[in-house]
């Protein structure tokens, strides 16, 4: 499991009331950890599909994608090594957005987010939808790094960062939870930072 840099500082406080508990801010860097090695993508290649329980699904292009409304996201990261970023601005297209092409089918409650390497991870629809998630490519102004899940990842901030899969390809609704990658490798299968739900049998 390749890491950078930035993960083995000593925590530190961070500004007051935005760091949870076990996370020290990483300040300037960005630590890359990642699961397999990162895809050469091309953005002209690349497509997001919404599909599953959903009365129409859909799948986006590039340039598709690009033409939907766009929208931005500036606050922290936190990921489950314990790092946490401040202050981070993101833009591409909200998921909601996604969603409302696809439309859902009643008992679709839970996604199942796919990467174009084959990683998965799992997700309640309802921490995907009112605003809480998006599919991203662009990060502080520039476009988002190859080793940051480039051309295009799924973003989910208010969860451990896992849970924001790079190389975002497909969403995939269903009726029941189906584990992802790290999920059936222990960690826990919500991972919320702020109830430190790092691993399976955490609160």
């Amino acid at each position: 499991m390749p890491v950078t840099r930035g993960f083995f500082r000593k925590r530190d406080e961070g500004p007051a009331g935005r760091l949870p508990p076990g996370q020290y801010d990483t300040g300037s860097s960005w630590p890359v950890l990642t699961a397999e090695a990162a895809p050469d993508l091309a953005p002209a290649d690349w497509r997001i599909s919404v599909d599953g329980l959903v009365e129409a699904p859909s799948t986006w292009t590039w340039d598709e994608a690009h033409a939907l409304p766009g929208s931005t996201y500036t606050g922290d990261i936190h990921c489950v090594t314990t790092w946490s970023k401040f202050d981070m601005t993101f833009r591409g297209v909200s998921v909601d957005d996604l969603l409302a092409a696809a439309r859902p089918r009643p008992e679709a409650r839970f996604v199942l987010a796919h990467s174009s390497t084959g990683y998965t991870t799992n997700l309640p629809l309802d921490d995907v939808t009112g605003g809480k998630a998006w599919v991203v490519w662009e990060v502080d102004g520039k476009p988002l790094s190859r080793e940051h899940g480039g051309p295009a990842r799924l973003l989910v901030p208010h969860l451990y960062f896992w849970k924001s899969a790079k190389w975002v390809s497909r969403l995939e609704l269903l009726a029941e939870d189906q584990q992802g990658f790290w999920e059936r490798n222990g960690y826990h299968d919500r991972g919320d930072p702020w109830r430190e739900q790092r691993y399976q049998g955490d609160a």
